[in-house]
C-alpha cells in the first residue's frame, strides 16, 4: 500500500491507496481542496468538518448531473441505434424492391430483343 499526503483546508491528511494510485488520489485530494478553497472564500472559515462536507454535496450534486446526463446520452444512443437498425432494414426493404425491378426490366429487354429478332 502506497501513502499520499492530501492537503485540505492547509491540513495533511496521510491517506493510504493501492499502488499505482498515487497521483489519482492526489488529484482527487487537489479537487476537494479547491472546492474547500471556493466554499471558504465564500462564506468564510465555518469550521473543517463543515467545510468538508460542503464541498462533498457540491462535488456529489456535480456527480448527480454527471451521472444523469451520462443516462441521457446512453438514451440518445440507444435511440440512434435503434433508428440505425431501421434505416438497415428499411435500406434492405429498398434494395430487395431495386434489385426485383432491375429483374423485370432485364427480363422485359430479353423479351423485347427476342420480339425483335423474331421480326428480322
Amino acid at each position: 500500500m502506497a501513502q499520499v499526503v492530501v492537503t485540505v483546508n492547509g491540513r495533511p491528511y496521510t491517506m493510504q491507496c493501492d499502488d499505482g494510485q498515487e497521483d489519482h488520489l492526489a488529484e482527487l485530494g487537489q479537487l476537494l481542496d479547491d472546492e474547500v478553497t471556493g466554499i471558504k472564500n465564500s462564506v468564510g472559515q465555518v469550521g473543517d468538518i463543515r467545510l468538508l462536507l460542503m464541498a462533498g454535496l457540491v462535488v456529489a450534486d456535480r456527480l448527480s448531473d454527471a451521472l444523469r446526463r451520462i443516462e441521457e446520452m446512453q438514451d440518445q444512443v440507444e435511440g440512434l441505434r435503434e433508428s440505425r437498425s431501421d434505416a438497415v432494414v428499411q435500406g434492405q426493404n429498398i434494395e430487395e424492391k431495386v434489385s426485383e425491378r432491375l429483374v423485370a426490366a432485364a427480363m422485359r429487354l430479353e423479351e423485347l430483343a427476342k420480339d425483335h429478332r423474331g421480326t428480322d
